[in-house]
């Protein structure tokens, strides 16, 4: 049975032609983590979210961990509990997880990214440093996991924070380790010159060119793979855009896009605003 939820959502076919527009009626339904189904496809959304510095994380043991705590945290799939999950949110304690190693190595990724900006560095360090994370004073902070195959639409992921944010609460009505005074948030972006902009925008069919003018990128500069980015960060007290280490150095010959990451740090109380803000950015089709 569904999580909470199931909603028939249409998306455009990638085929779209300026004369006809085919749509698929698909249902999404959304799941509790299911250590025994996820695993593998939990571990493709890790390396995808992190791309070639996915091999500085022990994708392994962040995986397992997501897992086992299957009351907070939602999937989403389409043909039943059994089927692979297509979209994954959760969060997780770093304070109270700090022995795993996958936590450890995932604090120091943070902390050595955000070197780039040292306003950010210095406040993730009284966060997450390693005196922060030994203090039993300190107040705990969450990482919110959240990665999803690119062709999924927008529109899931206002149920999956309002779900979240749901969950949190229930947690904590349970006393559950789930008071966090900030939220991280790990996503991608990509880079593109005013020439691959322009090729990109020339490339698209004429009706899809009209219908997401105003979304599409419209030249140079840095762009975020889900659209939900650019109405999050607006909660983000910081936002940091950063390289990522083992990145494939690029030349002018070079194929595909040039990815990076970006990092929010995000006030917990504002969880719920961010919900209500992805609700109205992201409505569902009518």
């Amino acid at each position: 049975m569904a999580k909470r939820k199931q909603d028939a959502e249409k998306a455009s076919s990638d085929n779209e032609s300026d004369s006809e527009r085919s749509l698929v009626d698909v249902d999404f339904e959304f799941f509790d983590p299911n250590p025994d189904i996820d695993f593998l496809a939990l571990k493709r959304l890790i390396t995808q979210l992190f791309q070639a510095d996915a091999q500085l994380l022990p994708v392994h043991d962040l995986a397992d961990l997501i897992l086992v705590q299957p009351l907070v945290g939602s999937s989403v799939k389409c043909d039943g509990r059994e089927t692979d999950p297509f979209a994954f949110l959760t969060v997780l304690n770093l304070h109270v997880h700090k022995d795993r190693p996958s936590i450890k190595a995932l604090t120091a990724y943070l902390l050595e990214k955000s070197s780039a900006d040292p306003v950010l560095q210095s406040k993730l360090q009284s966060l997450i440093g390693p005196a922060a994370l030994a203090s039993p004073s300190s107040k705990h902070v969450g990482f919110i996991f959240s990665e999803r195959l690119i062709n999924m639409p927008v529109q899931i992921m206002p149920h999956m924070y309002r779900m979240l944010a749901d969950e949190i609460q229930w947690a904590l009505d349970d006393n559950e380790p789930y008071d966090f005074s900030h939220l991280i948030l790990v996503s991608r972006v990509y880079k593109l010159t005013a020439e691959e902009a322009a090729e990109l925008h020339a490339s698209a069919p004429r009706t899809k060119r009209q219908k997401q003018s105003s979304a599409a990128p419209q030249g140079a500069g840095v762009y975020p793979f889900h659209p939900e980015d650019d109405v999050i960060r607006k909660f983000a007290t910081h936002t940091l855009d950063y390289t990522f280490t083992h990145a494939q150095p690029r030349t002018e010959e070079a194929f595909g896009l040039d990815t990076g990451g970006r990092m929010m740090l995000i006030p917990a109380n504002r969880l719920r605003d961010i919900a209500a803000a992805l609700a109205e950015a992201f409505p569902q089709p009518s």
